[in-house]
């Protein structure tokens, strides 16, 4: 029979390849167990929240481990809006970031991961502003689909749909859409669209996660009426593993890095609880109460169980594949019932089951990362069979590549290497971010495949296709190519096959600053991702501008080559904004993106394209001052945004925080959430308050304040509280209080037109209570709430000035926003402004 008939004759197993730096996990005994007492349950469950790290890992470890129900994490946005502990990617790229912490989370736990189109822009107080940003219809029917698709028997909320206001409203937000989601996703009417592809799916229950914290304290939860919630010892233990639930979830939600979401680990008996919304109240504990769990769900699936539910009870952890007859004939019945969602979804884990317990290990591993549409890619194929059961391979395919027809015997712990090709077409779209490849909304990213929807990364490129004979059973087998490689100081790593554009573009900076209407150099790096890229290098500049040369020639000889371009930019005379591009022409076409690697050991290496820009701006910026000292807290891109209007700055490490150092600075900042993730800075603090008494200037950016208002005052000059406090519309009016301060004046004259077109809100733990000696220069709020008026304060303190800000310079700055440069130089320079009586320095 030819090989591709036999291969839409056959069984397929599609095994999931979970990329976390180091491949999938090795199958050890209790991992088959467990895989074992997963394909033996017929249940699945759908947690859904609004941000990666929003989930509750204590309770999908226990759905996914105890109940060994397929359980899956539906967070309606990546995070793209929230900051960046351990680096500076922020928006797309943190949203990327967040992605893969909660896959490598989902990988410890053992969910699934869902996410809809919606962006997270910013915190929003109020569900009404975050469905009219998102498109509450799209999302909706985002969520639907994901339902449709997955099939869940019961639903979880994280956060509460009847309390609006009362937290993020991200939060509500997910909560409601999940409520109406529930009811729609079975009604042939709601979104018929999608019935092309998917069925309707009505869910038997809907529950709301609750906790203590909902009411407020430990005590009024004592008293709350329980009789609609359902308790879950979440603390259990796992005897085979080593492991309770509690350790499973610490693990996994202390994946989420960049939030700061590390947490020891607990052990012990926990209570969680539930909250019944829809369907019938579970009288004994269970939420599968009265769904058939067990293999009769399948008509005919019976014969299934009576030979796999024997064989958990008495597993053979010594010798796993002393099993596989067993399996063999479960897949033969298997294979002969009607199709349905659970056939489809058991078929595939129990072939999963049958090649790791017979001890398969068969890959394509590219010998380069990246290829090019267009491009012949060469892969490694490795086939190795540790058992001592028969197994041949009767055909494989390399998708767009290699295929053969032979037969080819695996002897036991023989490995056997095969060579393969892929040819890249030329209408590959690539394998970088879908999400990411076409401009979206400010609440919603554009996807026109809808194929794409709710799924978690960019499905592989290409896969390696076997055909297996496993003791006279036919299995195919489905594995993603790969690229395999080794770091002396890593040892082997894994990470995705890439399809990458020919040539990419970066420039050395986000955003170019024109303080006068001199010209100004712009250095432009083109990449080569081919073997060989001959071409011309344009800039496309906004009007008014001009560009020098007109181009340039393109030669790269090698992967990996580079070349630099060294444009003339002129600006007009007058003020100006816009953003330039490239234009690199190479053959027939136009390459204009950028490159952007994501590298952190605890996920694997990424790739995001994204248009190449740098914003240009013609903006008359003053500064007194020339060398600015920056201690970096969390991480911004602050500094090298000074340098753009000018500033000298210098990174300050704690070790380099000394007197004779800091008498060198015009001024010092603080990074963003310095206090927070710096252990040594406090022991600082009174050398720096030395420096502003002696005539220094200091500005500390937002600091968090916890879940409450902290104390600030051992860290400031006079006494100061921080609060949650946060103005998120970054369109509020901003009042200013005291035109008169030299900090609104010098060097820059600042007024309400300053406040224009900032990015995704004004700032954010804005001080609430402070001492008199401090002067509060600007008023803002949200819609409906008071005035807040501690977003930026200011304070003479011996011969110099401490300043503390809650506004979001480390957006506006990257984003190019000229009223923000102005603002920051001004306080940078207040030490050399003329300072009238009333705003004196003060012992």
């Amino acid at each position: 029979m030819p090989y591709l008939l036999r291969w839409l004759t056959l069984g397929v197993l599609l095994l999931p390849f979970v990329f976390n730096g180091q491949g999938k996990a090795p199958p050890t005994s209790v991992k088959l167990y467990n895989d074992l007492q997963k394909l033996n349950f017929l249940g699945s469950a759908l947690y859904i929240a609004a941000h990666p790290d929003d989930e509750n890992t204590r309770l999908i470890s226990y759905l996914s481990n105890e109940v060994h129900a397929q359980t899956a994490y539906l967070s309606l946005t990546r995070g793209d809006g929230g900051q960046n502990l351990i680096g500076t990617e922020l928006r797309e790229l943190l949203g990327v970031l967040r992605t893969q912490e909660l896959l490598a989370a989902r990988g410890v736990d053992g969910g699934q991961q869902f996410f809809t189109r919606a962006n997270d822009f910013g915190y929003s107080k109020h569900p009404d502003e975050t469905l009219r940003i998102w498109d509450r219809d799209a999302v909706l029917s985002d969520v639907v689909r994901v339902i449709r698709t997955f099939k869940p028997d019961i639903i979880v909320n994280r956060f509460d749909h009847r309390t609006p206001g009362s937290t993020h409203g991200h939060h509500t937000s997910s909560a409601i859409l999940s409520t109406e989601a529930f009811a729609l996703a079975g009604n042939r009417e709601a979104y018929p669209e999608q019935l092309t592809s998917l069925e309707p799916w009505g869910p038997e229950r809907l529950f709301f996660n609750t906790s203590w914290w909902f009411y407020g304290s430990p005590e009024n939860f004592e008293k709350a009426d329980k009789s609609r919630l359902v308790p879950l010892d979440i603390g259990v233990y796992y005897p085979e593993r080593g492991l309770s639930n509690n350790e499973i979830a610490a693990m996994a939600s202390s994946k989420h890095r960049c939030q700061g979401f590390g947490r020891p680990n607990v052990r012990g008996s926990e209570q969680e609880y539930v909250e019944l919304l829809e369907g019938s109240m579970p009288q004994n504990g269970d939420l599968f109460e009265g769904i058939d769990t067990s293999w009769g769900r399948l008509k005919g699936g019976g014969a299934v169980g009576a030979i796999l539910d024997p064989m958990e009870t008495a597993f053979n952890f010594r010798n796993p594949a002393s099993h596989l007859p067993e399996l063999l004939e479960a897949h033969k019945i298997l294979n002969q019932l009607e199709d349905s969602y659970w056939k489809r979804i058991k078929s595939g884990q129990l072939l999963e089951l049958i090649v790791n317990i017979s001890g398969l290990y068969i890959e394509a591993s590219s010998i380069e990362y990246s290829a090019n549409p267009g491009e012949t890619a060469k892969v490694s194929i490795e086939m190795v069979n540790r058992s001592e059961w028969p197994v041949a391979v009767r055909g494989f395919q390399l998708d767009a590549g290699t295929q053969s027809d032979s037969l080819i015997a695996l002897p036991e712990n023989q490995r056997i290497l095969l060579d393969g090709t892929i040819a890249v077409p030329e209408d590959h779209e690539g394998t970088d971010p879908y999400w990411l490849r076409e401009s979206g909304t400010l609440g919603l990213y554009t996807v026109s495949d809808p194929s794409l929807i709710g799924k978690p990364q960019t499905p592989p490129a290409f896969y390696l296709r076997v055909n297996l004979d496993i003791d006279g059973t036919l299995i195919n087998y489905v594995t993603p190519v790969i690229h395999r490689y080794s770091e002396p100081d890593k040892g082997e790593l894994v990470r995705a096959f890439e399809v990458l554009p020919k040539v990419t573009a970066s420039f050395e900076e986000q955003v170019s600053m024109f303080t006068t209407a001199h010209s100004r150099s712009l250095k432009m790096v083109v990449k080569s991702h081919t073997q060989s890229a001959t071409g011309k290098v344009r800039l496309k500049v906004p009007p008014g501008w001009q560009s020098e040369p007109a181009s340039y020639d393109l030669s790269l000889t090698g992967k990996g080559d580079e070349q630099a371009f060294q444009f003339t930019l002129l600006p007009p005379p007058g003020d100006s904004q816009g953003f330039v591009t490239p234009e690199i022409s190479v053959g027939s076409k136009v390459y204009n993106e950028e490159l952007i690697p994501i590298v952190y050991e605890h996920i694997p290496s990424q790739i995001v394209l994204l248009p190449a820009a740098v914003k240009v701006v013609r903006l008359n910026v003053k500064k007194a001052g020339q060398h600015i000292g920056y201690v970096m807290g969390a991480g911004d891109q602050v500094p090298e945004n000074l340098e753009a209007i000018g500033y000298t700055v210098h990174i300050l490490t704690m070790d380099a925080l000394s007197a004779e150092t800091l008498k060198k600075m015009d001024a010092v900042v603080l990074g963003i959430r310095a206090y927070n993730v710096l252990d040594e800075l406090p022991f600082k603090n009174d050398l720096l308050l030395e420096y502003v008494k002696e005539g220094g200037t200091m500005v500390v950016q937002y600091n968090t304040s916890g879940r409450g208002s902290q104390d600030f005052s051992d860290l400031a000059p006079y006494p100061l509280q921080l609060s949650r406090d946060r103005v998120s519309d970054e369109t509020a009016a901003v009042e200013i209080l005291d035109p008169e301060h030299p900090i609104l004046n010098f060097p820059n004259q600042i007024n309400a037109g300053d406040f224009e077109g900032w990015v995704q809100e004004r700032g954010l733990y804005f001080p609430d209570e402070w001492d008199p000696s401090y002067v509060a220069l600007l008023s803002m709020k949200d819609p409906g709430e008071s005035d807040k008026k501690g977003g930026l304060l200011v304070a003479p303190y011996g011969s110099g000035y401490y300043i503390y800000t809650g506004l979001s310079f480390f957006r506006e700055l990257p984003a190019g926003v000229p009223g923000a440069f102005k603002l920051l130089s001004n306080m940078l320079s207040i030490g050399k402004a003329p300072i009238p009586p009333e705003h004196g320095v003060k012992g």
